[in-house]
């Protein structure tokens, strides 16, 4: 049983109020927080009105929606309507959106209970959570290491039990990456599956929201949720086919597994074995094993970082201290406030992907660069494309390594650019991809791999990611922090 449908029964049988539930919550992240550093934002008021709400629907004895009575969190780049909003960058601070995010709309439609807003790396650019103006999350397993990025904070919280579920953006591998670090599970659901509607952008054509959670039940119930087509993004389709929570546990008998041998050069030994160890129990349960070729694999991180610094320069040129968020004091003139503004406002790994994004779109660089990059783009789609005519979906590693120590990565941007390179791929082709752990390293920090499935697969995915779950529950560790139910 998954940690949601706990909660519920919890809540439904009298065994908790769903007012001490959201107490309890409360009062850890209390505890926690100093340490984790996963909340930027907490909203005691708001979780509590809503837990009351929850409690006297129970006691008229009325049914739970999927999520209703859940402690949970937010990433900070998803707008809620009058609850600081800051992407975690000194630029957005003070600002409170007028309106909601769609995912967010429909949670509170369900009345899952929000305990707060968490941390994340400045508009979603950086691996480690340290670029937030807020600084870092920590890694609930050892808080001397990183807690990953981009939505570093949502997977502290779910992992430290200081929230049931999160929702997290992921780019270029902002999900998994750090639920693969943090040891839990964290879905990037197809391009499209799930509205974009009140997230700040980063790069619109790459971003998607997806949930982080423990099990892969509870990823699955948040999904089917969530994936609500949406007439106010013009991209969102919603899911597509049967809700993913009636699939999960079917026969993977016969399924065929691909392992793209691209994936696992340059990957750590560690790693490597623990993804290794992972096929071989799926070949236990039945499914075969293919190994092939993705040549194109590696296209696509320079094409990633061309693309989304490109996109990004555009997206963030609205803030300029007119409308949004932090203006300079001292100026002479229009062009010099918005200067000003901006090399105030901005951390220095966004103010870096600006120059490189407004770079690759300039006069002269734009064919050498940008439009090279869109070309790959289509070469990286095609060869997914025909790498699912053969097999039912792909095995890989999350991340080449396991948490690295606080600091590592601002010492060397480059360096952790290419933590990326395994993740990256999915967000080009806009395919949907799980991260689950799978092991730990030597010194019990959580290891990661992904199954990749072709678009609006997520049953498919998180079907093969159960399974796996089920065989291997050693793999799914609990933390000292937090809730314990």
């Amino acid at each position: 049983m998954g940690y949601i449908e706990k909660i519920q029964s919890m809540l439904q049988n009298g065994e908790i109020s769903c007012v001490e539930l959201t107490e309890k919550y409360l009062k850890a992240i209390e505890e926690a927080n100093g340490e984790l550093n996963a909340y930027v934002t907490v909203t005691p008021e708001v979780a509590l009105e809503q837990a009351k709400q929850v409690d006297e629907k129970i006691k008229r004895g009325e049914k739970l929606l999927p999520l209703e009575g859940v402690p949970m969190t937010l990433k900070d780049n998803i707008s809620t309507n009058g609850i600081e909003t800051t992407c975690c960058s000194k630029i957005l601070k003070g600002y409170k959106p007028i309106y909601d995010a769609k995912v967010w709309a429909i949670l509170k439609k369900n009345n899952a209970i929000l305990l707060g807003k968490t941390n994340m790396d400045e508009f979603a650019m950086g691996s480690s959570c340290e670029t937030s103006c807020f600084g870092g999350a920590t890694n609930p397993f050892n808080t001397d290491h990183v807690a990953g990025g981009s939505s570093g904070g949502v997977a502290s919280a779910v992992g430290g039990d200081i929230a049931v579920f999160g929702l997290g953006s992921d780019t270029g591998g902002s999900i998994r990456q750090p639920a693969s670090f943090c040891g839990i599970v964290g879905l990037k659901p197809t391009y499209g599956a799930v509205s974009r509607y009140g997230l700040v952008a980063y790069a619109s054509s790459l971003d998607q929201i997806g949930p982080i959670t423990k099990t892969v039940e509870d990823a699955s119930l948040v999904y089917d949720v969530i994936s609500e087509y949406d007439e106010n993004d013009s991209t969102c389709e919603g899911r597509q086919g049967e809700p993913t929570y009636d699939t999960l546990n079917n026969d993977i008998k016969g399924m065929k597994i691909g392992i793209a041998r691209e994936y696992l050069e340059g990957v750590r030994e560690d790693v490597k074995e623990a993804v290794l160890e992972a096929a071989r129990k799926y070949e236990e349960m039945g499914a075969e094993i293919v190994y092939f070729d993705l040549p194109a694999l590696k296209f696509a991180l320079p094409v990633y970082y061309i693309l989304a610094c490109a996109e990004a320069s555009s997206n963030l040129g609205r803030y300029d201290g007119i409308r949004y968020g932090y203006k300079t004091e001292h100026y002479e003139g229009i062009h010099d406030m918005i200067c000003k503004t901006r090399s105030e406002g901005f951390g220095e790994e966004v103010k870096r992907r600006i120059l490189l994004g407004t770079y690759v779109l300039s006069a002269g660089y734009y064919d050498a660069y940008y439009k090279k990059a869109q070309n790959l783009r289509g070469t990286i789609i095609k060869a997914f494309d025909d790498a699912f005519k053969n097999v039912d979906v792909i095995l890989a590693p999350t991340v080449p390594m396991t948490a690295f120590k606080s600091g590592e990565a601002t010492s060397d941007p480059v360096e952790t650019y290419l933590t990326d390179i395994c993740t990256v791929p999915i967000n080009i082709a806009g395919l949907p991809s799980v991260s689950v752990p799978c092991g730990f390293n030597k010194n019990g920090m959580p290891i990661g791999m992904q199954i990749i499935g072709d678009k609006f697969k997520e049953g498919k995915i998180l079907n093969v990611a159960y399974k796996y779950e089920q065989a291997c529950p050693e793999n799914f560790k609990d933390t000292k922090w937090g809730v314990k139910l």
